[in-house]
């Protein structure tokens, strides 16, 4: 494996940077609570492996090539991430106090963090267009691509949990009705954005 620590930097300024994905921890999080994040989080870092696994495939390939493929799969992904948006945008402000077990619901969590993260064209041009400048020819190619992959799906696991720590943290700040309503149109304001990035987004 070649510059795995160079490798490991561009991983960490990728997932740190915010995106869709940090926007749901930190909704989640201020939301459910810390222990409401977990399944998300887990979601994201398990649909990067998946999106990882089928850019090592045909399929990737087909996305990289095809016009239609990756239109196909933006559209979906940009409408998933709008219709977000709108459902926070609609929703009644945070109310910290008044959380309960069935809202944070593992699966639902992880469910909605999996599918944004297959949703993402973008992820799949990234394990495209940087696994192969990390991969040396010479050596044995399938323990090189699991550890790069699983090097990314653990910084998803880590970073994202110092996002909903530091959201926990901060929620303190938000109790107010004034402040969960401002958290809800923040919230739904960017996944609205990163739905509209995602819709003009050119290979």
């Amino acid at each position: 494996m070649k510059l795995y620590s160079l490798f490991l930097l561009m991983a960490t300024v990728t997932v740190f940077s915010p995106g869709p994905g940090v926007v749901m921890t930190l909704t989640n999080a201020l939301r459910y609570g810390l222990r409401g994040t977990f399944g998300g989080i887990l979601g994201i870092a398990f649909g990067a492996l998946v999106v990882a696994a089928i850019s090592a495939t045909s399929l990737g390939a087909l996305f990289a090539a095809s016009a239609l493929a990756f239109n196909l799969v933006k559209w979906m992904g940009a409408a998933y991430l709008i219709y977000l948006g709108i459902r926070l945008w609609r929703a009644p402000p945070f109310q910290f106090a008044e959380q309960s077990a069935h809202q944070a619901r593992f699966s639902q969590r992880f469910f909605a963090g999996l599918t944004l993260q297959l949703t993402n064209p973008k992820a799949i041009f990234f394990f495209l267009s940087v696994f192969p400048q990390f991969i040396d020819p010479q050596q044995g190619y399938s323990m090189q691509f699991a550890t790069l992959v699983l090097t990314y799906s653990a910084l998803v696991v880590f970073i994202h949990s110092l996002y909903a720590i530091f959201a926990q943290r901060a929620k303190g700040w938000l109790v107010s009705v004034r402040g969960g309503r401002i958290i809800n149109k923040f919230a739904a304001t960017a996944f609205m954005f990163f739905g509209a990035a995602l819709a003009t987004a050119k290979r």
